[in-house]
């Protein structure tokens, strides 16, 4: 074989592109697979802070609620849950839990509205704000971790990214979804009833 010959030469000059582009590729999909990773690790800090308030929300309340045993279980009951699909990695399990954590919280905020003295006391007041506050980041971040993970799948799927990513085991990832009851409007009547 000539070294020198124009073919064996545009022949080199391809191999050599078609890895510099295939090692592209293979960083570009590392990339975006850590992308998905670090935005789990900021919903999971989150849901971190919130796990530790809400036994203090939830002792907070219990001084003052002493007819609504039944909601502060189910708070305490979700929050595990949550904790426990966290722990595991399990998306879909999360997003359950967090439909129940998020529908029992909603049902003790509007509890308390019957409890003035708990109203009052500046620890419910700093638990409800500081509790609010993190939901509103897990939004946040669970907006941003579903935007990394669709992606992740959709370059995954394409071609020539799918070539690379079947050779190494890239793999789909699944989006934190919350059931539809937790993503329409809450009826005000029922939670006073």
């Amino acid at each position: 074989m000539d070294l020198t010959s124009p073919l064996t030469l545009a022949i080199i000059a391809v191999a050599i592109v078609t890895l510099l582009y295939a090692a592209l590729l293979y960083n570009q999909l590392v990339s975006i697979k850590h992308a998905v990773s670090k935005a789990w690790s900021n919903i999971d800090v989150m849901m971190r802070q919130r796990h530790d308030e809400l036994p203090k929300l939830v002792e907070t309340c219990r001084r003052y609620m002493q007819h609504e045993q039944q909601t502060l279980e189910q708070v305490v009951q979700a929050r595990n849950a949550v904790a426990q699909a966290r722990e595991q990695s399990d998306v879909n399990g999360l997003g359950r839990a967090e439909t129940a954590l998020r529908s029992g919280l909603g049902q003790l905020f509007a509890l308390a509205e019957n409890y003035p003295d708990l109203k009052a006391s500046e620890s419910f007041v700093y638990l409800q704000t500081r509790i609010s506050g993190l939901e509103s980041g897990i939004a946040d971040r669970r907006e941003l971790y579903n935007e990394a993970v669709n992606i992740n799948n959709v370059r995954i799927e394409q071609f020539p990214d799918v070539l690379i990513a079947r050779i190494f085991s890239f793999s789909r990832s699944d989006l934190l979804q919350f059931a539809e009851a937790d993503m329409a409007d809450v009826d005000m009547r029922m939670l006073f009833s």
